[in-house]
């Protein structure tokens, strides 16, 4: 995995005149050197305490930390916030990253996990349309806290579930996995998630505009479906939404009477001062009506 360092041919040749092999760690000897700045790097904005704040990106470092993963994540907490990924692409099966390091050349890091198929992602979208308030806070931009209970209900798994669960590459030469390279992938990726609840979805391989609309869908030929089968075939809710708030006959009559427009003056007592001998309640009567379209 490691790129020659400078100086290696020199000591490769004295180790062949002693007739020792060379080291093929020898990366591990030398002094740890300060990663080259990024003009403009991807970085986490909060500069102390936990990084995520959602539940859903509170879960995702959690499951890192039970595959024995999160013990590791600290070392990338400097490279995330300073900036040190040049690039990141997060889409259905992972993300891929270019991390700067110590060295000219930016390193390579991969994180895989497994997509789900057409079949998996439309019993997981039937799960979620069933139940309204799942699609609600769908809409809203949110994760609802039972969505691991829907995934789990229909045989899969929102985040990673074991080790083989998630693949981890980095052409840096640190044996660690991860390394801090990825570990800075990791911090970026739960902050994005608290951002956009949706890229952990986009992990598995369905993204936001296919998923809402997809659930739109089904809410919609659920409402028909419960509609049709009512006394007088309710109509959709949605082909109700130019009158939804608008009060019917029904309405008008729980009412009762309608109040007079100008009833208010006739609760205000006389004024003491008059204006050409009328009251300025009743100068004002006309005005009262006319607001209310009688006059």
């Amino acid at each position: 995995m490691a790129d020659p360092r400078d100086g290696a041919d020199d000591a490769d040749n004295k180790d062949k005149a002693e007739g020792a092999e060379p080291d093929p760690f020898w990366w591990r000897d030398e002094a740890p050197r300060r990663a080259l700045p990024v003009e403009g790097g991807i970085q986490i904005s909060r500069v102390r305490g936990s990084v995520a704040r959602t539940w859903w990106s509170r879960r995702f470092i959690g499951v890192l930390e039970e595959l024995g993963v999160g013990g590791r994540l600290s070392r990338g907490r400097t490279y995330a916030r300073a900036g040190q990924i040049v690039s990141l692409q997060v889409g259905a099966g992972g993300a891929s990253a270019e991390v700067q390091g110590s060295r000219p050349r930016p390193y390579r890091a991969r994180i895989g996990v497994p997509t789900f198929g057409k079949a998996e992602w439309s019993a997981v979208v039937e799960a979620l349309a069933g139940e309204a308030s799942y699609a609600a806070a769908l809409l809203a931009g949110e994760l609802p806290h039972a969505v691991e209970e829907v995934f789990a209900g229909v045989g899969l798994s929102l985040f990673p579930a074991s080790a083989r669960d998630i693949v981890m590459d980095c052409d840096c030469p640190d044996h660690a996995v991860p390394c801090k390279h990825l570990a800075a992938v990791f911090y970026v990726l739960a902050e994005q998630f608290d951002a956009d609840p949706f890229r952990v979805l986009a992990l598995r391989g369905r993204d936001r505009d296919a998923l809402l609309e997809e659930l739109r869908e089904r809410r919609a030929a659920a409402a028909r479906e419960d509609g049709s089968a009512r006394p007088g075939g309710a109509a959709p809710l949605g082909d109700l939404l130019d009158r939804f708030y608008a009060a019917g006959e029904r309405a008008t009559r729980l009412a009762g009477p309608r109040t007079p427009p100008d009833a208010l003056l006739d609760q205000l007592p006389d004024f003491t001062i008059t204006v050409r001998g009328e009251q300025v309640k009743e100068l004002l009567r006309p005005a009262y009506r006319a607001m209310d379209g009688r006059d």
